[in-house]
């Protein structure tokens, strides 16, 4: 098996083995809004590789929400972005960067075009966190099988 995960354009891409078996799989981006996109293929790959299709959706949201969130308040040049199973029904999202600015959320009004991105990971997400690391942080987001579906209904 390769652990190198297919991502077009990678800075570098790497699995790393976890205590579910399953790889964890990382990647360097640039911190600039383009990354987005990057982060959301590797976020899908995986989830299609580990056969969580049901969890890719809303994976991808969480995700898009974290490195625009990272692009928007870090300062950083580039980021860490990855996707792991921490348990068997479970994916773990999350981004490192080189700010040490605890993100918080906040109330945005109906004329803000920003300022939801944490309450979306909050109301999406199982759960989520930041991890305070020596050259930065950690903000992470578990979305669990079983959850709500993003899917619209009746319509």
């Amino acid at each position: 098996m390769n652990p190198q995960l297919p991502t077009p354009g990678s800075t570098f891409s790497s699995a790393i083995a976890s205590t579910t078996g399953h790889p964890a799989y990382s990647q360097t981006l640039p911190c600039e809004p383009e990354s987005a996109r990057r982060a959301r293929l590797l976020v899908r790959t995986a989830c299609e590789t580990w056969h969580l299709p049901g969890l890719a959706d809303r994976a991808e949201l969480v995700i898009s929400e974290l490195v625009s969130n990272a692009v928007a308040h870090s300062g950083s040049r580039a980021m860490r972005v990855t996707v792991s199973r921490p348990a068997p029904d479970r994916v773990r999202l999350s981004v490192v960067d080189r700010s040490h600015a605890k993100p918080a959320t906040r109330t945005a009004s109906e004329d803000d075009e920003h300022g939801r991105g944490l309450a979306l990971i909050e109301a999406v997400s199982d759960r989520w966190g930041t991890d305070p690391l020596r050259w930065g942080k950690r903000v992470w987001a578990e979305c669990a099988l079983g959850a709500p579906d993003l899917t619209p209904h009746g319509g």
